[in-house]
C-alpha cells in the first residue's frame, strides 16, 4: 500500500468530516482527495479494491472508524444517522425542485440547469434553499438571467430576504463558452464533481471537458454519464418554446441595456464590496457568493489534518 494512498484516504475522509458527510468506501473512492497537489497522480487514479484494502490498513483504522458502511473519524458515529435522514429530505427537495426546473427549461437561451451544493450530495436539512448553476447561451446571460429570475418569482421559488427554505438560490451563471470554474480550489473541485444535472442540451459533457483541473485536486475525477431518470428530457415541444422566445428576446440592444441595468444594481449592493467576498459580473459569468464556503472549509479541513498527523 503506497504512502500516498493511505495520506489520500485520510485526507479524503478528514475533508468530508468538515462537511459532516461521511462517505461510504465507494465514495472514498470516487471523491478522494489528493493531499499533495505537487505529486502528480497518474491519469488512471487510484483502483476502488486498492482504496477498499487502504480503508483496514492499520494506519488509518487508527483514525477512522466504519458503521453501516459509511466512515468517519473516531467520535463523529452521530453523523452516520444525520447523514441517512438529510438523504431523505433531499431526495424529497430535488423531487420538488424538478418541478420548478420543469418549467425552467423552456427559458431562452438556457443550455444546463445543475444542483450543486448540500442538496447535490443529498446532506441537507429541512430549512435549506435550492443550490444551482445555470449555463445561459453566450452574448446572452444578463438576459437569460433575467427571464430565470422572473419565471423562478412568478413561480414563487425564487430565494430573497427571510424566504430561504426550499426557494431556488440564484447565484451563479455561466455561459456556454466560459465553462471553465475560475476558482480552482480543493472545495471547487468538490463542489462540481458533485453537481448533479436536472437538465441539459448537451453542455455538461463539456462542462466536465473544461473543467479537467478537478483531478488535480481529485484523482479519480472522470467524465460521468448523466442519470437519465433524474434528469429532464429537452423534448422537441421545449426546443419550439426556447427557440420561439429565442427569437423574440435576441435584440442586442435588450442585452446591452440589462447589462448596464444589472450591473449597476449588482454595484450598489453592499455585499459586493464585502471583504472576502466572491463577485463577478460580466458577459461570461454572473457569480454571487458574499461568503464563501471554500476558504473557511478549507482551513478547518487543514487543522483537522494537522492535529491528526502530528500523532503519527
Amino acid at each position: 500500500m503506497s504512502r500516498a494512498l493511505i495520506d489520500n484516504i485520510l485526507a479524503t475522509v478528514v475533508y468530508y468530516d468538515v462537511l459532516d458527510y461521511p462517505p461510504t468506501s465507494f465514495e472514498v473512492w470516487k471523491y478522494l482527495i489528493n493531499s499533495d497537489q505537487e505529486i502528480i497522480i497518474d491519469s488512471q487514479g487510484y483502483s476502488l479494491e486498492e482504496t477498499i484494502a487502504g480503508l483496514s490498513e492499520e494506519e488509518i483504522e487508527k483514525f477512522v472508524e466504519e458503521h453501516k458502511g459509511f466512515y468517519f473519524l473516531k467520535g463523529r458515529e452521530g453523523l452516520v444517522e444525520k447523514r441517512i435522514s438529510n438523504s431523505k429530505i433531499a431526495a424529497m427537495k430535488i423531487k420538488r425542485l424538478r418541478w420548478v426546473v420543469w418549467f425552467l427549461r423552456f427559458i431562452p437561451f438556457v443550455r444546463m440547469i445543475g444542483i450543486t451544493g448540500r442538496l447535490a450530495m443529498k446532506n441537507t436539512d429541512i430549512k435549506s434553499d435550492w443550490d444551482l448553476l445555470i449555463i445561459l447561451e453566450e452574448g446572452k446571460i444578463w438576459t437569460g438571467r433575467t427571464l430565470v429570475t422572473i419565471v423562478t418569482h412568478l413561480l414563487g421559488k425564487r430565494r430573497y430576504g427571510n424566504k430561504i427554505k426550499d426557494r431556488v438560490c440564484l447565484n451563479y451563471f455561466i455561459t456556454s463558452k466560459s465553462l471553465e470554474i475560475a476558482t480552482k480550489d480543493m472545495f471547487s473541485a468538490h463542489e462540481y464533481f458533485f453537481m448533479l444535472p436536472l437538465f441539459d442540451t448537451g453542455t455538461y459533457k463539456k462542462f466536465q471537458l473544461k473543467n479537467k483541473w478537478i483531478k488535480k485536486f481529485k484523482p479519480n475525477y472522470d467524465l460521468i454519464e448523466i442519470d437519465n431518470l433524474r434528469i429532464l428530457e429537452n423534448t422537441r415541444l421545449t426546443k419550439i418554446i426556447r427557440k420561439v422566445g429565442e427569437v423574440v428576446f435576441s435584440p442586442k440592444i435588450l442585452e446591452s441595456w440589462l447589462s448596464k441595468w444589472q450591473k449597476k444594481k449588482i454595484m450598489q449592493n453592499p455585499k459586493t464590496r464585502q471583504i472576502g467576498s466572491l463577485v463577478q459580473a460580466s458577459d461570461k459569468a454572473l457569480i454571487f457568493l458574499p461568503e464563501p464556503q471554500g476558504p473557511e472549509v478549507f482551513e478547518k479541513f487543514r487543522k483537522k489534518m494537522n492535529n491528526l498527523t502530528s500523532d503519527i
